[in-house]
């Protein structure tokens, strides 16, 4: 298993190389970059950042001040016509877009080694402690969406299992296979209606974590707080964890159901919940067990951008979504590469956690 686990570290060099060069060489064609940005902003034209420009219409970089007006001058950047030369310099300067690109993309590598993910563009702020601050959004979402899945789904799952072809069976599964063809946002979006203030009922919140009182109210005011601003989000990303959870438990219940071992068990005269608990559980619950940590990093980090958007919380999809817009490029590349670490790390976790539940599964066998 040592051998295996270093092959698998050794092989996340070139994948979390692979990944960066890719999203680094598509950014390069993106149009409307940072300078575009803060261009557009000096010449009145808008901007999707906040550029932390002064007052009086040129840019506050450096602790220096420039005018917005110049000379004529030719510039590869769109809408830089007739700005001062210099003014243009120092925002190369200022978002290190006087080096070569490769001598970026290697800086920039060198850096994410050492875990220097340096500072936004446009927030004033290092991109470690922009996602600290986004974090808890996005772990109070991440947790309950998979504890709560799981809570439903394992015994449903089991359930229809045990009931395969019944009436029972039957209608779970249209409801599960609805379920999980109604959009995450669509259904959200009726939430919101139906239960925040839209046509019908006033009952829950429409923004935030919590209260603004919330520093004010008793530890279990606190909690019920909680709670009852994560109702309609959780409710709103749980329906498609759900269905797939219950549907994956069921099948792999059948699936062991079937298993030789199982009618010798029966021949030897052990009742079904012997059967089912003692002898099938373990082994169709591997697959479910170690997909624990897949699923929890998956709805921690790529389930929540509409419903952040929706429910107006500021989590770490959100944030994405805003940085890639604003062209805010060390919070893009930052993030995809903890991201795409997290998930490498994450994906060999769940590698060994089917060795510690089976230890019939030897990795050593087989190829990466």
């Amino acid at each position: 298993m040592g051998a295996y686990i270093i092959r698998r570290l050794l092989l996340m060099i070139p994948t979390l190389f692979g990944i960066m060069a890719i999203s680094f060489i598509v950014v390069q064609f993106a149009p409307g970059g940072p300078i575009e940005q803060i261009i557009a902003q000096v010449t009145g034209q808008g901007g999707g950042a906040d550029a932390r420009l002064g007052a009086g219409g040129g840019s506050d970089l450096g602790g220096r001040d420039f005018e917005a007006s110049g000379g004529e001058t030719t510039s590869r950047y769109r809408g830089a016509q007739g700005l001062d030369p210099e003014f243009i310099a120092q925002l190369e300067r200022q978002f290190g877009f006087d080096k070569p690109a490769h001598e970026r993309f290697f800086l920039m590598l060198w850096n994410y080694i050492r875990f220097d993910f340096g500072e936004s563009y446009f927030r004033d702020i290092s991109v470690v402690d922009l996602i600290i601050e986004k974090m808890p959004v996005s772990i109070s979402l991440g947790i309950w969406i998979t504890l709560i899945s799981y809570g439903i789904s394992i015994p449903l799952g089991i359930r229809k299992a045990v009931k395969d072809g019944s009436t029972f069976d039957m209608w779970t599964s249209g409801v599960v296979i609805v379920a999980y063809a109604i959009p995450s946002f669509l259904f959200a979006i009726m939430l919101m209606v139906l239960f925040a203030g839209g046509s019908f009922f006033d009952w829950f919140p429409l923004r935030g974590l919590t209260s603004d009182n919330w520093e004010q109210l008793s530890w279990p005011a606190r909690i019920l707080d909680y709670f009852w601003h994560l109702t309609l989000p959780l409710t709103a990303l749980v329906l498609s964890a759900f269905a797939t959870t219950t549907l994956l438990t069921k099948n792999s219940f059948l699936d062991e159901i079937r298993k030789q071992y199982v009618i010798t068990a029966r021949a030897k005269g052990l009742g079904e919940r012997q059967v089912l608990y003692g002898h099938v559980f373990r082994n169709a619950m591997l697959i479910i067990v170690a997909g624990f940590p897949g699923a929890f990093i998956s709805s921690f980090f790529t389930g929540a951008l509409l419903i952040e958007s929706i429910f107006s919380l500021d989590g770490l999809g959100l944030l994405g979504f805003r940085s890639v817009i604003d062209r805010d490029y060390p919070v893009v590349f930052a993030t995809l590469y903890i991201f795409s670490l997290m998930g490498l790390v994450i994906s060999l976790i769940s590698d060994i956690t089917y060795t510690l539940i089976d230890p019939r599964i030897d990795f050593e066998r087989r190829d990466v």
